[in-house]
């Protein structure tokens, strides 16, 4: 048997702009090395000051309903060695309902969104309108097929150029996680993986950057 993991998270790098409209991550040094020299050993202690929302970062219900739980508050099974679906939309803008298959081999999976729009990080058009985004149906079909998370590789699982978020209030208001600005999940198998999310455990916070992988193993003749 043999194994991979696959890096499913963005790095991220000061001055980087992903979401419109929100400031760039600043990172920085605090304590530097000549600073901390009279110290044996000498060290280094860095400062980030970034909005929960850079990145890949994962949103947690209370971002959207009050009184929901914060990442802090998020059930570590639905973020640890949770089974992965794929669902494969490469050059689909608006992803619909008909995509899914059948929802009985959703259940209690973490259903990512592979759209190839991870390919157009770092330009204008990955923070542009154009980006794919999934209709408010498939959301209300995601939480009737009982899924464990919602990811995608896109901007925002919802379209940015509409006012209303209505994945983002359904699958949240049904305690549903949700990853956005994912990466890499062409290299992820349509099932048989396995999903490990995992933001720093922040009190008050909705949205949070996170480091995500999906662990593959291969049995003999795979």
């Amino acid at each position: 048997m043999s194994r991979a993991i696959v890096e499913l998270s963005h790095p991220i790098s000061d001055g980087m702009l992903t979401c419109p409209g929100l400031p760039a991550p600043r990172i920085g040094t605090e304590i530097s090395h000549a600073r901390s020299s009279l110290i044996d050993p000498a060290y280094d202690i860095a400062r980030v000051d970034m909005v929960g929302a850079t990145g890949t970062y994962i949103t947690a219900p209370s971002q959207h309903h009050p009184g929901g739980a914060d990442i802090a508050e998020l059930p570590l099974e639905r973020l640890c060695n949770v089974p992965i679906v794929v669902i494969r939309a490469p050059g689909l803008r608006a992803v619909g309902p008909d995509v899914l298959g059948d929802p009985a081999r959703l259940w209690g999976k973490a259903v990512l969104v592979h759209t190839g729009w991870s390919a157009e990080w770092g330009s204008p058009a990955y923070r542009g309108p154009g980006h794919p985004f999934l209709v408010g149906e498939v959301g209300e079909a995601l939480v009737a097929a009982n899924v464990a998370l919602v990811g995608i590789d896109s901007l925002d699982i919802d379209d940015t150029s509409l006012p209303t978020r209505p994945c983002h209030h359904t699958l949240l208001g049904a305690a549903i996680p949700i990853i956005e600005q994912m990466t890499n999940l062409q290299a992820v198998p349509d099932t048989g993986a396995r999903l490990f999310a995992l933001p720093a455990p922040v009190r008050g916070m909705g949205s949070f950057p996170l480091r995500a992988v999906a662990w593959i193993e291969y049995r003999g003749g795979e």
